[in-house]
């Protein structure tokens, strides 16, 4: 009777220790099943202005140990296909997603009915700053645009009487172009300085033939990595007529034109960042339920040919080159 009330014992123990591997074994597969995944859509995707993005994306993936996939797009992303993209997304069982939003009528309704079925987290404002409703990345463009013109100033001695400007940027409806040519425009009041054209244009219109076909200026101003890069193929086709280029990029080919001198001046936006906290800010908040996000500017640097080998602009190009 001991002997038999033993072995049951014995089989007790070893049942119980069976369950508990077991148990532990299929906690761990829930663990992996329960890894994050976030999509990331933006416009041009592949584009080289997205680099340094992609990389503080994967070096967040890999921080935070969540599955991230860059939605492939073309050179222009209409307002419609994004959308549907991001339904794609959300019934591919994406956890949250990162969006570039396209400029549009209906934009803000997408996203509120988007934000209701998932997190997300916007790396530009379409909207006005007081009516912010969305988690947003990104730098502070006010900021840069004033810089760009603060530069400009130093290298006219503070005296631009005389002098002509054109202002170019991709999209005139995009909240980041109208604030960086704010913070241009009214860092140059009462200069004297002269500004003979300004036009926004889309990602499928051809910027150079454009540019070809302006009076000549005395300096264009590129408010954006497209507009910046297609000054410079301008400048090295010689048709330019002569101006100097001022802008805002974040590509290698921006960075050539800074190095060959075909282009004067460049400020920086931190991509890498923008995408390294956007990924970061958005787990947090698919995380914790009542995640306060909190105002993530990115920083910003200013690039010339002579300081283009200091350490901290060799990191910033570096990034862009992954």
């Amino acid at each position: 009777m001991k002997k038999d009330k033993k072995m049951f014992i014995l089989m007790e123990v070893v049942l119980g220790t069976l369950v508990m591997v077991l148990s532990f074994v299929m906690l761990q597969g829930n663990n992996e099943k329960q890894k994050y995944k976030i999509s990331v859509i933006v416009e041009n995707a592949d584009d080289n202005q997205w680099s340094a993005f992609k990389y503080g994306l994967k070096m967040a993936a890999e921080d935070r140990d969540v599955e991230m996939s860059m939605v492939s797009t073309g050179a222009v992303l209409p307002q419609e296909e994004e959308k549907k993209l991001i339904e794609q997304e959300i019934k591919n069982g994406a956890d949250g997603i990162i969006i570039q939003p396209i400029s549009g009528a209906d934009t803000k309704h997408t996203l509120k009915k988007v934000s209701s079925k998932i997190k997300i987290m916007l790396i530009e404002d379409l909207f006005s700053e007081e009516n912010a409703e969305f988690p947003v990345v990104q730098p502070d463009n006010y900021a840069m645009g004033k810089a760009l013109a603060e530069e400009l100033l130093k290298d006219y001695g503070g005296n631009l009487e005389g002098k002509t400007l054109g202002i170019l940027m991709q999209d005139e409806n995009s909240q980041n172009g109208v604030k960086r040519e704010q913070g241009f425009r009214e860092t140059l009041q009462n200069t004297g300085v002269e500004i003979l054209w300004s036009d926004a244009k889309k990602i499928e219109d051809d910027e150079r033939v454009f540019l070809e076909n302006q009076p000549k200026v005395d300096c264009v101003i590129a408010l954006d990595d497209s507009s910046l890069t297609a000054a410079g193929e301008c400048a090295a086709a010689n048709n330019l007529h002569g101006a100097l280029i001022y802008g805002i990029g974040n590509s290698t080919k921006s960075v050539y034109y800074l190095d060959t001198g075909l282009a004067e001046c460049l400020v920086v936006p931190d991509t890498f960042n923008i995408g390294y906290q956007s990924l970061t800010e958005l787990v947090n908040g698919i995380d914790k339920a009542f995640y306060r996000y909190g105002k993530s500017q990115i920083d910003y640097s200013i690039m010339r040919r002579e300081n283009l080998f200091s350490k901290e602009n060799q990191d910033t190009i570096f990034t862009m080159s992954q």
